[in-house]
């Protein structure tokens, strides 16, 4: 099984049904469906509030062998307490990753800083990251652009990442800002996203890439070819990336994760195919008996 991990932000989208879902498919064949072609999703609901521990148990096993679930961490932990005396909400995240880790479906849970999260916290960072159990996979998402600054500070978080094995999680919204916005859709994500600097940085065994498109997923062809590359070049070092692809509206998600695969093949041959989507698979025709 390739080591690679390529998803999308969600996996429960309506208007996916007669595309990456049958068009008969019920809210409970969208998670078995889109787990058959895709092998990672973010949780991003996790950041709102924690389902009940059923829910996690009722995902573990409705998910295809091999798949990832990444949960973003709670924002009750990240963006209320700020890392700090966050030692209930933790447990609570921790109980519930551990659910999906006993099926077998968890990657690394990540922890998206608040924007105004800047260097002046580090120490509340490094006391955070060292009560995290180590048995679990984690990744780490600054957004203030003090962190980006090529220098101290930078180089403290990626040495601190570095020794706890953690990834660094990479975000590129250039495709998103590339243009002026085509339609209501893509303004608001333009209202949204953050604009942080580009890096590739790698200081764990699971680069993880959130890269933000456009609705005309042609359009992010250039910034595709040059991560195609990267990835493929992650690959043979035997890393296992996690490669997530949004796009301003979540309908044009799978296409913007296709696209990505083909540019990733291109620049690593061995990959394989990805799977056939459920909702354009075509019905076996049935022979005619002697008896119709």
């Amino acid at each position: 099984m390739t080591e690679l991990f390529l998803g999308c932000p969600v996996w429960a989208c309506e208007s996916w049904k007669g595309s990456l879902f049958t068009g008969t498919a019920s809210r409970r064949d969208w998670l078995p469906q889109y787990s058959s072609v895709f092998r990672t999703v973010e949780g991003n609901s996790t950041f709102y509030a924690l389902p009940p521990l059923d829910r996690f148990h009722e995902w573990g096993s409705s998910a295809a062998p091999g798949f990832r679930f990444c949960l973003k961490v709670s924002r009750s932990i990240t963006h209320d307490r700020r890392l700090r005396k966050a030692g209930a909400e933790l447990a609570g995240f921790i109980e519930a990753a551990e659910v999906l880790s006993s099926h077998r479906v968890l990657g690394p849970s990540f922890i998206q800083l608040p924007p105004d999260f800047s260097p002046a916290e580090a120490p509340a960072l490094q006391d955070f990251l060292n009560e995290l159990p180590t048995h679990l996979p984690w990744a780490v998402e600054v957004r203030h652009h003090a962190w980006f600054d090529q220098g101290h500070h930078e180089q403290w978080l990626i040495e601190l990442l570095t020794s706890h094995a953690l990834d660094f999680v990479l975000f590129d919204s250039r495709p998103l800002y590339s243009a002026p916005p085509a339609d209501e859709i893509e303004r608001i994500s333009q209202s949204r996203k953050p604009r942080t600097p580009l890096r590739q940085t790698v200081t764990g065994r699971h680069p993880f890439l959130r890269i933000v498109g456009r609705n005309h997923v042609q359009q992010t062809l250039p910034w595709l070819t040059e991560w195609g590359p990267v990835i493929a070049g992650w690959l043979q070092q035997g890393l296992q990336p996690f490669v997530f692809t949004h796009a301003p509206d979540d309908r044009f998600a799978p296409d913007f994760a296709a696209l990505m695969h083909a540019q990733i093949s291109l620049a690593y041959p061995a990959l394989p195919a990805l799977p056939a989507w459920p909702g354009k698979q075509q019905p076996a025709i049935r022979q005619k008996s002697l008896f119709d």
